[in-house]
This record gives structure tokens, C-alpha cells and sequence, in this order.
């Protein structure tokens, strides 16, 4: 269902944000090495982290790497058929899906490159709270599927809607 330049949309904001990804995690790797970088005070700085687990640290023990990569690629296809239902209207639910699939790509390709994990390398405290480590494939993820789950729901909405109008209308009718 998605057109030709809804295609074009969903693979330049997917492969933009592995690539961003990418080149943000070569750099933390090769700048912040066996150091940490301050840029606002002490609640906002880069280190770099490397996290075997998932989001949050979560780990399921000494397979996490190959279970999380089953679950990212379980997911992808998912989102791929999400993406093939997106009507040419839903542009924002493509930008949407295609932050997901391109955050969960750039996850990936950390996890099979290598058994130490996702890098990451954004750190922020606030206050006494530190919040877990993330990188840019993160961001793209989450506000991803913010986006998304906001445009589910008001598509529920509108579905629940115009079912109670066709409902009305029914009964009006007999």
C-alpha cells in the first residue's frame, strides 16, 4: 500500500537515522574512551557505555545478546508489516515506523558486531536521578514509538467513532 514516495520517505528517515547512529557511536568510541565529557554541568554529559543487555540494562542472562537480537528482528518484521498496511495519507506514521526501524537497526548492528554490547554514550543526571546511558538509535526508538502509539490510539478513536455513528445511523434507520 505504501507508494512510491511514501517508500522514499520511510527509507531516507530509516537509513539516516542508522546512519547518524553509526557515525555517533564510531566517534564516542574513539573519543571517549577511558574518559568522560561534561557538557552542561554536571547533569548532561558523553560517556561511553557499552550495554550487553536491553533497554534499562535489562539482561536474561549469558544468551541476551542472540535473545535480543531474535526480538529486534522479530520486531522489524512486525514493523515491516505495519509499514505495508501505512496508507500513502499516514506520512506521519511512516516517519513514525521508520524512526523504530531504524533505531532498532542501529542496535542490531552493534549487537552482531560484537559481544560487548550496544554502545552508548549519552548520560544524564538530574539531581541525585541518573538516567540509563543511551545513544542515538534510543532516541530514535522512543520517540518513535511515542509517535506511534499516540497515532494508534487516535486511530482507535476514530474507528470506535465512526463505528458509533454507522451504529446510530442503524438504528435511526429501522
Amino acid at each position: 500500500m505504501v507508494s512510491a514516495g511514501n517508500g522514499r520517505l520511510f527509507w531516507g528517515v530509516g537509513v539516516a537515522v542508522v546512519a547518524l547512529d553509526f557515525v555517533t557511536k564510531r566517534l564516542a568510541v574513539a573519543l571517549l574512551t577511558h574518559r568522560s565529557v561534561p557538557l552542561v554541568g554536571d547533569w548532561f554529559s558523553l560517556q561511553l557505555v557499552y550495554n550487553p543487555g536491553a533497554a534499562f540494562g535489562i539482561h536474561v542472562g549469558q544468551y541476551s545478546r542472540w535473545v535480543f537480537m531474535v526480538l529486534a528482528v522479530l520486531a522489524l518484521v512486525v514493523l515491516g508489516s505495519m509499514v505495508r498496511q501505512t496508507t500513502p495519507e499516514q506520512r506521519i506514521r511512516l516517519v513514525a515506523l521508520a524512526m523504530v526501524c531504524g533505531g532498532a537497526v542501529g542496535n542490531l548492528i552493534d549487537r552482531v558486531r560484537g559481544a560487548r554490547g550496544v554502545v552508548d554514550f549519552i548520560d544524564v543526571w538530574i539531581g541525585p536521578f541518573h538516567w540509563p546511558t543511551f545513544n542515538v538509535a534510543d532516541m530514535a526508538v522512543s520517540c518513535g514509538a511515542v509517535a506511534l502509539a499516540v497515532i494508534l490510539w487516535l486511530e482507535g478513536r476514530r474507528g470506535t467513532a465512526a463505528a458509533r455513528e454507522q451504529a446510530d445511523a442503524a438504528g435511526l434507520s429501522s
